[in-house]
C-alpha cells in the first residue's frame, strides 16, 4: 500500500472553491443510488446468511474458502481508488504517455508476491501479515510491525473518503458531508456485518461499475474527437506520445528505469506485505488459487492502466476541438477531469451518474479494504494475544472493531476538512510508510542472520529517512513556490494502489536552477522512495544484527526463510546442478534446501 510522494508539493482544495457548473438529473441520482443499495445489499447478503453461526474465521478469512475470480477483482479494488481514477488522465493530459511505463513494473512487482511472499504466508497459514514477524522475530517486532501498519491506514482512510467528496462536491454541487456521511455509514455496515467475504463480493461487484464508468467515457468521448485513431494522431503531433526516455538520473521524475524498476518496489509493497493484500491471499481457498488470483492482476491492471490513459489522450483531443470555459481553465487538475467528464456526458441521462458511481466504487472498495485489514490486524495482533476471548466474543468484538474503525473514518475525514495545506502532508505520510515495512519483511526473508534487534532499528532508521526526504520535499518545494495555486482549485492526486498515482502540481513557466546538496537529495523522484526506504531497512537491520552476533543463541524457524540460494540453483542448467550435487556434502543444493523444504 505504499502510495508515493512526488517531488512536487501538491495544494488541496477548499470547500467552496469555485461554483458547481454540473448537476445531476433524476435519473443520475437513481444509477447512484443503486449502486450504494446493491453495495449495502451484498454485504447484508453475507451478514444474514448464517446469520448467529458465524467464526472469527469466517468474519476476517472469509472461512479460506474463496475462488480465485472474486479475489483477483478484490486485490485490483482494493487500492484502485476513486483519486486514481481521476490521477491517470490527468497525468497524461498534462505530461503526456511516459507514466504509462509504470506497466513495466506490473510484471515483476506480481510475479515476485506470486512465487516469494504468497509461498512462505499461506504455508504458514497466518490471519495477520504481522504474524510473520513474531515467527521469524519475536513478540516486539510483530507489535512495532502493526502499530506503524494502523497509524500508516488509519491516516489513509479519512483522507481518501474525504478528497474524493470535496472534488464532487466542487464540480456537481453534491453535497459534501452527505457524501461523506453515505459512504462511511454505508462501508461501514456491510463491512462490520458480512466481514471479508462481503468485502470481497463488493469489490468484485465496485470493479465492473469502475470499468463500465471509464469505458463509457472512452467510447463516447472518442466517438466525439473522431475515433481512436485522431486521437493518437493529433496527439502524436503535440507531443503527448513520447519514445522512452532513459536517463538513468534518479532525480529526474519520470523516466524508463524509475517507472519500470523503482515501480517494482512500489508494486511489492502493495501487493507483497501489504495486510489488505495478503488477507486476500490467505483467504483463497489453496496455495494455487492465491498464486492464480495474483497472475489474473496482471492483466487487469495493465487495462486499467491504459483506460486511464485514453481518458487523458481524449480529454486533451477534446479541448483541441471545443473550447473551455473561465472555470475549466482556472481549475485544478483533479477537478478537471470531473468537468471534462461532465461536459463530455451531459444531454446522456444516466451516464454522468454511472461515471460518479464510478468513482465511489473507487473510495468504497479502497475504505471497506482498510475498515477490515484494520479490524484484522487490532485483534490478531493486539487483543487476542492478550485477552483469550472465545470463538462467539472474539466474532463480536471484531464486528465492533471494523464498525468503529468506520467510525473513526468518518472522525478522521472531518480533521482533514480542517488540516488545509498540512493535507498534503498526510497523503506523504501513507507513502512513507510502505517502503519501510517492505524492508523489515525482506529483512526476515531473505537474510537468516538477521535478528530482533537489527529488524527494530532498520525499521527505525527506514522511518526515519522516509519522513526525512519525504517531508524535506515537501517543505523545500512549497517554500520555492514550485507549486503555485491555481485559482479556485487544486493539484490534488491521491494515494493509490495500484496505478500509483503521482502527486504532482501544476509545472512552474519559469526556469528553475538545478538544487544541489540536500535539495538535490529532497528531489529524489518519488518513484524511488519505497527502493530507497526498504534498502535503507535491509541494510541497516544486516550491519545492527552482525554487530549483536546475528541469530546466534536464537531459534530461527527455517519456514519462515525463502531459500534464495537453492531456487537461483535451480535455474541453472541441469549439468550444473549436477556438478553441484557432486560436491562434497556440505556444499550441496539438497542439503541446503532441506531445513526450508519441509512442508507445512
Amino acid at each position: 500500500m505504499n502510495v508515493p510522494v512526488s517531488t512536487s508539493a501538491p495544494i488541496f482544495p477548499t470547500s467552496g472553491s469555485g461554483i458547481p457548473t454540473s448537476t445531476f438529473s433524476a435519473v443520475d441520482y437513481v444509477v447512484f443510488a443503486l449502486l450504494l443499495a446493491l453495495s449495502l445489499a451484498i454485504g447484508l447478503y453475507h451478514a444474514w446468511r448464517g446469520w448467529g453461526q458465524h467464526t472469527i474465521g469466517q468474519l476476517l478469512m472469509a472461512d479460506r474458502q474463496m475462488s480465485c475470480f472474486p479475489v483477483a477483482l478484490s486485490l485490483l479494488a482494493t487500492f484502485q481508488s476513486a483519486v486514481a481514477i481521476l490521477g491517470v488522465p490527468s497525468e497524461i493530459y498534462r505530461f503526456g504517455i511516459q507514466y504509462w511505463f509504470l506497466g513495466c513494473s506490473y510484471f515483476l512487482g506480481l510475479l515476485i508476491p506470486a512465487h516469494i511472499f504468497i509461498p512462505v504466508f499461506y504455508r504458514l497459514h497466518l490471519t495477520s501479515a504481522y504474524e510473520y514477524l513474531e515467527l521469524r522475530f519475536n513478540k516486539a517486532v510483530r507489535l512495532c510491525g502493526t502499530v506503524t501498519f494502523i497509524f500508516q491506514m488509519v491516516i489513509y482512510m479519512g483522507v481518501v473518503l474525504y478528497a474524493p467528496s470535496l472534488a464532487l462536491n466542487a464540480v456537481i454541487g453534491l453535497d459534501l458531508w452527505l457524501s461523506v456521511l453515505t459512504l462511511g455509514i454505508v462501508c461501514a455496515i456491510y463491512t462490520a456485518l458480512g466481514g471479508l467475504k462481503a468485502v470481497i463480493w463488493t469489490d468484485a461487484f465496485q470493479t465492473l461499475v469502475m470499468f463500465l464508468g471509464q469505458l463509457a467515457v472512452i467510447i463516447v468521448g472518442s466517438a466525439k474527437v473522431g475515433g481512436l485513431g485522431r486521437v493518437w494522431e493529433v496527439a502524436s503531433q503535440h507531443g503527448l506520445i513520447t519514445g522512452i526516455e532513459l536517463d538513468p538520473d534518479p532525480f529526474v521524475r519520470h523516466t524508463f528505469w524509475t517507472l519500470a524498476f523503482g515501480g517494482v518496489f512500489m508494486m511489492l509493497s502493495l501487493y507483497g506485505v501489504n495486510q489488505a493484500q495478503v488477507q486476500r491471499y490467505l483467504s483463497s481457498r489453496t496455495e494455487k488459487a492465491a498464486v492464480l488470483s495474483c497472475y489474473a492482476v496482471f492483466p487487469c491492471q495493465q487495462v486499467v492502466l491504459c483506460m486511464g490513459c485514453l481518458i487523458g489522450l481524449v480529454m486533451y483531443i477534446y479541448y483541441q476541438d471545443y473550447p473551455k470555459s473561465v472555470q475549466q481553465i482556472n481549475t485544478a487538475p483533479d477537478q478537471f477531469v470531473l468537468y471534462f467528464v461532465m461536459d463530455l456526458l451531459k444531454g446522456l441521462p444516466g451516464l454522468p451518474g454511472l461515471f460518479v458511481a464510478c468513482l465511489f466504487s473507487g473510495s468504497l472498495s479502497t475504505i471497506s479494504s482498510a475498515f477490515n485489514s484494520l479490524a484484522t490486524v487490532t485483534m490478531e495482533d493486539l487483543i487476542r494475544p492478550w485477552f483469550p476471548f472465545s470463538e462467539v466474543q472474539a466474532t463480536r468484538v471484531s464486528k465492533i472493531l471494523a464498525f468503529g474503525y468506520g467510525l473513526l473514518c468518518l472522525g478522521m475525514a472531518y480533521i482533514s476538512s480542517q488540516m488545509g495545506p498540512v493535507l498534503q502532508a498526510a497523503f506523504s505520510i501513507f507513502g512513507m510508510i510502505g517502503g519501510p515495512l517492505l524492508g523489515l519483511f525482506c529483512l526476515g526473508m531473505f537474510f537468516p542472520c538477521a535478528n530482533p534487534i537489527g529488524a527494530i532499528v532498520g525499521l527505525f532508521a527506514g522511518l526515519i529517512t522516509a519522513f526525512w526526504i519525504g517531508i524535506g520535499s515537501i517543505v523545500t518545494n512549497m517554500g520555492s513556490g514550485m507549486a503555485p495555486s491555481p485559482p479556485n482549485g487544486s493539484s490534488l492526486s491521491l494515494p493509490s494502489n495500484l496505478t500509483i498515482i503521482p502527486t504532482t502540481t501544476l509545472l512552474p513557466t519559469t526556469t528553475v536552477s538545478k538544487p544541489v546538496g540536500l535539495q538535490q537529495l529532497y528531489s529524489l523522484s518519488y518513484m524511488w522512495y519505497s527502493a530507497h526506504n526498504s534498502t535503507t531497512v535491509i541494510v541497516v537491520g544486516l550491519i545492527v544484527s552482525l554487530f549483536t552476533g546475528g541469530m546466534r543463541g536464537r531459534t530461527l524457524n527455517p519456514r519462515t526463510i525463502y531459500p534464495v540460494l537453492p531456487k537461483l540453483l535451480s535455474l541453472l542448467p541441469l549439468s550444473c546442478r549436477l556438478r553441484q550435487m557432486s560436491r562434497p556434502r556440505g556444499f550441496s543444493a539438497d542439503k541446503i534446501s532441506t531445513p526450508t523444504s519441509r512442508k507445512v
